[in-house]
């Protein structure tokens, strides 16, 4: 009797993993009416992706401004806002939510801005950089597309 109750704790517990892992992965998407996959966000989390990608655009902008007037330091120090940093803050609620690939993307792009940030480059590289860290944003954004939770 006591293995048996042992087996259906290890099952349930197997179980449970096994769900938390796929719920990891897929995150709580939806197919979207424009081929997109739709994330579906309690309206506290999609306010803070929304956040988190204007100041991404922020930084873009103020990166943009630096390197035109040839200030490589303000240019670090507008990356530098949108790293890694960032990321600290984010609700468990949220990671719940959001499918791996768009974490994985997410990421990349904080990882991008430390790097941009920590690169004593010459403008055309860091230019390059932020190109590289843009075409980011588009491939996301061609991907996914945020929904309130209905």
């Amino acid at each position: 009797m006591v293995h048996r109750i042992a087996f259906v704790a290890l099952a349930l517990w197997l179980v449970t993993i096994a769900g938390l892992g796929w719920v990891f992965v897929k995150g709580n998407t939806r197919a979207s009416t424009d081929g997109r996959t739709a994330i579906v966000l309690a309206a506290a989390d999609r306010d803070f992706v929304l956040a988190e990608m204007r100041q991404m655009l922020q930084a873009v902008r103020g990166v943009t401004t630096a390197l035109a007037a040839g200030d490589g330091a303000a240019a670090a120090e507008a990356a530098r806002a949108a790293g890694g940093a960032a990321t600290h803050h984010v609700p468990p609620t949220l990671m719940a939510a959001l499918p791996a690939e768009f974490k994985h993307l997410g990421l990349g792009m904080h990882r991008g801005f430390d790097d941009l940030a920590a690169a004593a480059e010459p403008v055309p590289a860091q230019l390059q950089r932020l190109s590289a860290l843009l075409s980011l944003c588009v491939s996301c954004h061609q991907a996914y597309r945020l929904e309130p939770a209905r």
